[in-house]
Order: C-alpha cells, then structure tokens, then sequence
C-alpha cells in the first residue's frame, strides 16, 4: 500500500463532532438541517445554505463583516453557533431587496451616495443598520450618531464619509428622518 492510500484510509469519511439538529427561517423560509455542534452560523449561512452575501472578515467578531439579523437584532454570525440559532429568525443581506428585485432605500441610499467600494463590508454594514431602522428606536441622524450607529463595523476602504451619507439618505428615503 502506497503511503498516499495508508493516508487516505486514515481519514475518516465522516466529522466525529456530535450533531445536531437545527430549524430556523432564514429570509422567511424555514430550513431544517443537522448540523455539528461547533459549526458557526456563519458557515451554516455561507456553506450549508449557499447564501454568500453574509461575509466572513476577522472570525472573531471586531469587524462586522458576518453581521446578520437574529430575532430583528444585529448579531455577528461568526460568533454564534448554528445550534445556538435554533428556533431563529435570521435575516442576511439577501433578504434586503425589495421582491422584485428592487433596492431597498437603504441599498439605494448606499448606490446613490457611493458608501461602498470593495463592498466586502456594505451586507454587514446594511445588516446593522436595517436592524437600527427596524427597532423603532429613534435615529441619531447626526454625524456623530450615524458614526457611533455604525462604529461595530470596520470598512477599510470608504473613510466612513460616504456611509455617514448613505445612512442618512436612506433614513430620507425611508421616511425615517
């Protein structure tokens, strides 16, 4: 045997990791997987479900970038657990378009008023604000607190300047200013 094949039987087919099993709605449809136990509900998002809008920058919850909707509030995918979801109701950026395909003013806003560039943190980012627009709490339409708004998520490539812009125009938009 070929040390190639000793290698290849070695490997188990299968995790050994405990598996359970999940069902949550995601985007208004409910999904029952089973899942391990130590899968993140970033990688349930991204890889189980096929939905890569959700991004995946730091993996340890500073940036923002895996930021979704869990039960209307913002939370960070990449530090909660599949298994810790069960039951959830989990809203990723592609739930944000309206259902004929049309943006949402808050994408409209972030088009309009060019809050993004790489865009690798734009579906965090909206994610975050559209739970702040959604909560009913009131808005804090100044610089200072459309900044502090969105000071959970780290762009590196804006400057903030537009985004402060774009969250403003989409409380316009919105009727929310």
């Amino acid at each position: 045997m070929s040390r190639h094949e000793h290698l290849e039987r070695s490997i188990p087919s299968t995790s050994a990791d405990p598996k359970a099993e999940v069902t949550l709605t995601v985007n208004g449809v409910s999904v029952t997987r089973e899942v391990s136990t130590r899968m993140l509900l970033s990688d349930f998002i991204r890889h189980g479900l096929r939905l890569t809008g959700t991004h995946v920058g730091c993996e340890h919850g500073v940036c923002g970038a895996c930021t979704v909707m869990i039960d209307g509030r913002a939370a960070r995918s990449c530090l909660t657990f599949a298994v810790q979801a069960d039951g959830a109701d989990i809203r990723t950026i592609e739930s944000e378009a309206e259902e004929d395909g049309t943006l949402s003013a808050l994408q409209q806003a972030f088009q309009e008023c060019h809050g993004l560039q790489c865009g690798y943190c734009t579906p965090g980012m909206i994610m975050n604000i559209r739970a702040h627009f959604d909560s009913g709490e009131e808005l804090d339409l100044s610089d200072e607190g459309i900044r502090e708004l969105i000071s959970g998520n780290l762009c590196r490539c804006t400057g903030y300047a537009n985004i402060v812009k774009a969250v403003r125009r989409a409380a316009e938009l919105a009727g929310k200013a």
